[in-house]
């Protein structure tokens, strides 16, 4: 068995190789023994899954070694958006909830993500322990199960429908009737877990949409389940040839992130996104608060914010850190540049569903297209242009990698460096207001390079200076 490892958002890896039930089980029995260190064991937990094969089975096993442990757990009748598992623990009061769930990795992938019963994804002391226990025990075999139907009947096992509570919370949170006066809009779900979710609420107001691959399809058409712009032609073309739709929304394959199409078809980026939205729920909403970005998200929404006069927390990437912040109710809006955001009063993780039908109220509200929104926001703010680029390392530039990050030039791309941050990686702050990022990955010799700059040409000068300076 290979090392487990959580990463931002729990453990992955390939099912059949690393993925196995019997390694599952194993983590799970881990999260038993850090539940009840916790004493919140009585209140149960949730478990589902995302549309990824096997998904249910999984599901399954989790619930007998829980049972087998004496807790108790709430298994969703059906794959389930990963936020509505978040409110649910909530609603319920729940211990926690077990999540089968690689996002919008390829469909070889699966993976385990342990949310505690604050409702947001496991702090890394919590998820440490889940790994040393679960590593602890490899090939000991020490879970004990429970037979599923025999817990049913021990009332070890129930099972649940969590659907329409999140949906009845989404009406607090979402103005579906201004919603309708927008037009048409078009729906992807991406064959995951937002089937049912992003079209339910607009068929129950009235309001007009198409939808496309809204039928479960473990390998996703061929693509990863993630709604950028490269993984949704089909998405796009459908747009772009329909002058009826107004706006195309899309979620990835377990619902926690979104993708934002303008009347044209063309792919708004989440970071831009983010920053409108922070404007739009200050500005119409009237909602107080600061905002959290991830130390790779835009400057444009510290833009907004000095536009509003609100507090920016710059936090690691990893959506747990923000989650806290919504729980500390610091917060207007929090979001991540990897298409991740939540609001104030909702819950302390990623939801693509909710976040897809704020951009829609927004420009029904605003009676403009996004990209017209975004030019006025420039007007104001200033413009900000971002990219992301994963620079491969051969083993002598992995090697000399540490040594560079430790050495860094006091200017680059002709610019003076007048800060470096090192919340997560290590970002270099550009005396004209640009910036770059440097972030090794955990996984594989990759060094994500992340830059911002004010204009075109300027982005290309920083990013070819973060290339040069990584793989010189």
């Amino acid at each position: 068995m290979a090392e487990i490892k959580f990463g931002t958002s729990g453990w992955r890896g390939i099912l059949c190789e690393d993925f196995t039930f019997n390694n599952v089980k194993t983590v799970v029995q881990a999260i038993a023994e850090t539940v009840k260190t916790s004493g919140e064991q009585e209140k149960g937990i949730v478990i589902s899954c995302d549309t990824r094969f096997m998904g249910q089975k999984f599901v399954e096993a989790a619930a007998t070694v829980l049972a087998g442990a004496g807790i108790k757990s709430f298994v969703c009748e059906r794959d389930t958006p990963t936020p509505v598992i978040s409110y649910e623990i909530l609603r319920r009061g729940a211990a926690g909830a077990i999540n089968f769930t690689a996002s919008h990795n390829p469909p070889e992938y699966n993976g385990v993500k342990f949310s505690p019963s604050w409702g947001g994804p496991a702090l890394p002391e919590t998820t440490g322990e889940i790994e040393r226990l679960a590593n602890a025990m490899t090939g000991t075999e020490s879970y004990r199960e429970l037979q599923f139907e025999r817990a049913v009947e021990c009332g070890l096992i129930e099972i649940i429908n969590p659907r329409n509570s999140y949906l009845e919370a989404l009406e607090d949170k979402v103005d579906f009737d201004v919603i309708k006066k927008l037009g048409k809009i078009a729906l992807n779900p991406l064959y995951g877990t937002a089937r049912g979710y992003l079209d339910e609420p607009l068929r129950t107001h009235g309001a007009s949409y198409s939808i496309i691959n809204n039928h479960l399809d473990p390998y996703f058409g061929g693509q990863p389940p993630e709604p950028s712009e490269s993984h949704i032609p089909d998405f796009i073309t459908l747009v772009k040839n329909d002058p009826e739709i107004k706006l195309g929304i899309a979620t990835d394959g377990d619902a926690d992130r979104f993708g934002i199409l303008d009347a044209d078809g063309s792919y708004i980026e989440p970071n831009y996104i983010i920053a409108l939205l922070l404007d739009y729920l200050i500005r119409i909403r009237k909602l107080e608060g600061g905002v959290a970005r991830s130390v790779a998200t835009s400057h444009l929404i510290d833009a907004v914010a000095k536009k509003h006069g609100v507090a920016v927390y710059e936090t690691p990437v990893g959506f747990k850190y923000i989650g806290e912040l919504i729980c500390q109710d610091k917060l207007v809006i929090g979001g991540e540049e990897s298409a991740g955001l939540t609001i104030k009063g909702h819950i302390p993780e990623k939801d693509g569903i909710l976040a897809c039908f704020l951009v829609a109220e927004m420009a029904a509200r605003e009676g403009k297209s996004i990209r017209e929104l975004l030019e006025r926001l420039y007007g104001e703010v200033g413009r900000f242009i971002t990219r992301r680029d994963n620079l491969k390392l051969s083993p002598e530039l992995e090697t000399a990698y540490k040594y560079k990050i430790n050495e860094l030039p006091k200017e680059i791309a002709g610019t003076k460096v007048t800060d470096i941050i090192k919340v997560d990686g290590t970002k270099l702050l550009l005396a004209d207001g640009s910036w770059m990022l440097f972030r090794k990955s955990g996984t594989e010799p990759v060094v994500r390079l992340y830059g911002e700059a004010g204009n075109e040409a300027r982005l290309a000068e920083v990013m070819t200076a973060g290339r040069n300076f990584i793989l010189g």
